[in-house]
């Protein structure tokens, strides 16, 4: 047996000492951790709340939720408007430490495309909790603003709608709500499409072309401006298809920038706005009256040697127009308001009432956009509104509704609806017939002669043959027509030999310049600018010039009245 020996009294107080020690260790050491978990937790739900806070602040700020949706194409592939993932630069100003004054000129010097330094200020110290400074930034931008070292700027990467060529094409793009939804154009149109999960990934082509576009854009901005026009609108048109390859308003607007936009510029006036568009009519009420049977030979004439009383209104032609009888391709060579108007009393209300009809024009214009305008169809069809009506006073119209009808008058004879949508080879829409294929013939001559002998000589291209038809008319406004104000339209057609494109392009209010001689008419100021867009864009269309060729107009010319010193087109 192993005898117990006993510890000295000095060692049992010496072991329960390192036992109480190690106790409070382990309890200071909980109390730490503790009080480290509550610290943490304590940071985490201030985040927590920080980003509930900034989130429910303001509703621009759930856009960053935006959904993922599709492409947007041109008819050759060339990206339109697109998804992408980009940075986001904000600003919480309750929570704004720096000075304001100091950050706001930091800000307005990297960031000036989106105002001064009064205008960041403004933000800054601003009472809503939550404001966007920059979206779409890049990632210079980001760490340049990071630099200034203000906590209450934050940065966050943000799902987004890019439309890649700015401004081009706006208004047939349209734009899309801070939600993610679509607003206006074809991105309102094609909304559900976009954003089906099980379609996104197919891009949706146009009908546009983006070259054109450029083109057509870059010559309607040289002229508002050359003119100082309140506005200007174009389309080009594609007579088989009813393809739109171009549609221009101008003013445009960015749709990456929406927010910075005024009312008029998100306008579209191709579609929306409405005009009376002048004697770009009279190739209309000419075919009618061949269609018709009312006319039925060019040898019949019209009396054109002084004006037109009807009642107590007055029908004039242009100072310095022949004054003589006239025959229906000289009619529409020297844009004779009298001489239409004979025709069109011919003609009567209720066959021209049919004619506008079977061309839309007493309904807004097809084509899918939801922006559209209605016509200003008149009330009382009397003796006078059919003649005024034959040359484009009385009735108004979208500048779409008549690149359709012209489309009409040059493709065989069949209205087909516009589109913004890319047509696949051989699904081009029946259509509908409103002029006989030899009426249809007729017109080609006759659109031919007005632009290599009449008004519209100006908006000839050398090699495309292209016809078409100049119209003036003074600004419609409420109860008249205000006499300093014009609409100057000119709608042509290439190439006359077997057609394949009409171009339109209008003016609002153009100012005669020196250059014109003060004239402000569609011949000295749209002519041309069809005729630079189509020597621009012929070949890209694949229309090959050859100043060799031409549409036969044989039969006409000894029918014509020929005046050598008409050397420069005048009227309308």
């Amino acid at each position: 047996m192993t005898a117990l020996v006993a510890r000295p009294v000095s060692q049992q107080r010496s072991a329960n000492q390192r036992h109480a020690l190690v106790a409070t260790a382990h309890t200071r050491l909980m109390m730490l951790m503790f009080l480290f978990g509550a610290a943490v937790l304590v940071v985490v739900g201030r985040l927590g709340m920080l980003a509930v806070q900034s989130s429910l602040a303001d509703p621009q700020a759930r856009s960053a939720a935006i959904a993922a949706r599709g492409d947007i194409v041109d008819r050759n592939g060339a990206p339109l408007a697109r998804t992408i993932d980009a940075w986001t630069i904000a600003v919480h100003p309750k929570k704004l430490i720096g000075d304001p004054t100091e950050i706001a000129s930091k800000l307005a010097a990297l960031m000036p495309e989106a105002g001064d330094q009064a205008h960041y200020y403004a933000l800054l110290t601003s009472r809503k909790n939550f404001i966007y400074l920059q979206r779409r930034a890049s990632p210079t931008l980001v760490e340049q603003v990071n630099a200034i070292g203000e906590p209450a700027i934050v940065f966050d990467r943000d799902t987004q709608r890019l439309y890649p060529q700015s401004t081009m094409a706006a208004h047939a793009l349209g734009f899309l709500s801070t939600a993610g939804h679509g607003m206006s154009g074809m991105e309102r149109v094609l909304d559900e499409r976009l954003t089906n999960p099980a379609l996104n990934g197919t891009p949706v082509a146009l009908s546009l072309d983006n070259r054109v576009q450029a083109a057509m854009e870059s010559e309607l901005g040289r002229a508002m401006t050359t003119f100082s026009a309140r506005g200007a609108g174009g389309i080009v048109l594609d007579v088989a298809t009813g393809e739109v390859i171009a549609m221009v308003s101008l003013p445009a607007f960015n749709p990456n920038r929406v927010g910075m936009s005024g009312t008029e510029e998100l306008r579209n006036i191709t579609t929306q706005s409405v005009f009376e568009l002048g004697s770009t009519f009279k190739p209309i009420t000419m075919a009618t009256a061949m269609d018709t049977g009312v006319v039925t030979s060019f040898a019949r004439r019209f009396d054109a040697t002084h004006p037109l009383k009807v009642g107590r209104f007055t029908i004039h032609d242009e100072r310095g127009d022949p004054k003589r009888w006239l025959n229906m391709a000289e009619t529409l060579i020297y844009s004779s308001n009298i001489a239409t108007a004979r025709v069109a009393d011919e003609i009567g209300p209720q066959k021209m009432q049919a004619m506008f009809k079977k061309l839309g024009f007493d309904t807004k214009p097809d084509i899918e956009l939801r922006e559209k305008g209605g016509p200003l169809w008149p009330k009382y069809w009397a003796r006078t509104t059919t003649m005024t009506t034959a040359y484009g006073h009385g009735i108004a119209v979208t500048p779409l509704h008549l690149a359709s009808a012209y489309a009409a008058l040059v493709n065989g004879g069949i209205w087909r609806p516009a589109t913004l949508l890319k047509v696949a080879p051989g699904h081009a829409p029946v259509g509908r017939r409103v002029i006989s294929e030899q009426t249809s013939a007729r017109m080609r001559q006759m659109l031919r002669l007005i632009v290599q002998r009449g008004t519209g000589r100006k908006g000839d291209a050398p090699g495309y043959r292209v016809g078409g038809k100049t119209g003036t008319a003074e600004a419609a406004v409420s109860g008249g027509y205000d006499h300093s104000r014009n609409v100057a339209t000119f709608a042509a057609a290439f190439p006359m030999d077997a057609p394949r494109y009409v171009v339109l392009a209008m003016l609002d209010s153009p100012l005669g310049t020196k250059e014109t001689s003060g004239w402000k008419t569609a011949a000295w100021n749209t002519a041309p600018v069809v005729g630079r867009t189509i020597s621009r864009v012929g070949a890209i269309l694949g229309v090959v010039p050859d100043a060799h060729r031409d549409i036969d107009v044989s039969d006409i010319l000894p029918t014509l009245w020929q005046d050598p010193s008409r050397t420069q087109p005048t009227g309308q």
